[in-house]
C-alpha cells in the first residue's frame, strides 16, 4: 500500500517560503499556475493573500532534510 500524500514545503524550487510549490506538488500541477492564481487572488482580495500565505507558511511543514553523508 502506498504512503498517504503529504503536503510539505520543498527545500528546492521555491521562491519565498515554498507555499505555492507545496500546493503545486500536492495537487500535481505546475507551480507557475499556482503562483499566477495566488497573485491574482491576492490582488483582487485587497492583499489578504499575503496574510493567508504567512499562515500557510506556519502551518505547512518543511520537508525533512534527507541529506546523506557517505
Amino acid at each position: 500500500m502506498s504512503d498517504p500524500k503529504k503536503i510539505e514545503r520543498p527545500r528546492v524550487g521555491r521562491m519565498l517560503a515554498g507555499v505555492c510549490a507545496a500546493i503545486a506538488n500536492y495537487a500535481n500541477v505546475d507551480v507557475t499556475i499556482v503562483r499566477i492564481i495566488y497573485l491574482l487572488a491576492t490582488i483582487f482580495t485587497a492583499f489578504s493573500g499575503a496574510i493567508i500565505y504567512f499562515i500557510l507558511m506556519l502551518i505547512i511543514p518543511e520537508e525533512k532534510n534527507e541529506f546523506k553523508i557517505k
